[in-house]
């Protein structure tokens, strides 16, 4: 897949590579419809268009990245729709079978979020969690019955706080994909804020990004829902 990123765009890491496998696994087909929140790049958005599924919205709050993720669809060969958005503001009462996101999550000293420049694509609030908790609210109102909800973040905001997050938003949730390594150099850069907060030990150098999946019920108990994956280490 070829990615390329206009000027102000964040290139995709290793945390979206981890998440676009554990969309691979949902077998996406030509009658699943996706959304890709906090695109970025729009490279989830042409995973999971290249992956089968018929239908693929990006949205981003960033003029630039919109613009970027249909010039990935265009090199890539699909069909990505692109829309300015804020989360899911301009969708309307739009659903889909399927939303990911890799959202800002990376802690702040402070709680005021950038309104411009790169920093946007990271900048998440004192606990990292500004963004990710209200896309875990607002998803379930545009999920199909028995969809499912895939988001990707460092252990540092959290992991428990997310599993609870969907469970109170209604989702069966689970860890779904992990893998540990080294502190990323933006996670590296706020290290004093994060040991401040005790969510880093002194010391510490690595962290664990995990995926997290949250099935909406179809016809059936909430509590019964549970998305379907092998888990990865």
């Amino acid at each position: 897949m070829r990615v390329v990123t206009l000027p102000g765009v964040f290139r995709p890491i290793s945390d979206t590579w981890l998440l676009a496998g554990a969309l691979r696994e949902l077998h996406l087909d030509h009658d699943t419809s996706v959304l890709d929140a906090c695109t970025g790049s729009g490279a989830l958005a042409v995973c999971a268009a290249r992956a089968g599924a018929g239908r693929v919205t990006a949205v981003d709050v960033s003029r630039r990245s919109v613009a970027t993720a249909r010039i990935n669809a265009r090199l890539n060969g699909v069909a990505v729709r692109a829309r300015r958005s804020d989360l899911f503001s301009a969708l309307g009462a739009e659903r889909y079978d399927v939303i990911v996101s890799n959202p800002p999550y990376v802690p702040h000293p402070s709680d005021e979020l950038p309104a411009r420049g790169r920093r946007r694509a990271w900048d998440a609030g004192r606990d990292g969690r500004a963004l990710l908790d209200r896309l875990i609210a607002e998803a379930p109102g545009h999920l199909r019955p028995g969809g499912t909800l895939l988001v990707v973040h460092s252990e540092l905001c959290g992991t428990e706080e997310t599993l609870d997050a969907m469970a109170r938003a209604g989702l069966a949730a689970a860890v779904v994909a992990r893998h540990r390594g080294p502190l990323g150099p933006l996670m590296r850069e706020r290290s004093d804020h994060l040991r401040a907060r005790g969510v880093l030990e002194p010391g510490q150098t690595d962290e664990e990004v995990v995926v997290v999946a949250g099935a909406q019920a179809s016809g059936v108990a909430a509590d019964a829902a549970t998305p379907s994956f092998s888990t990865t280490t």
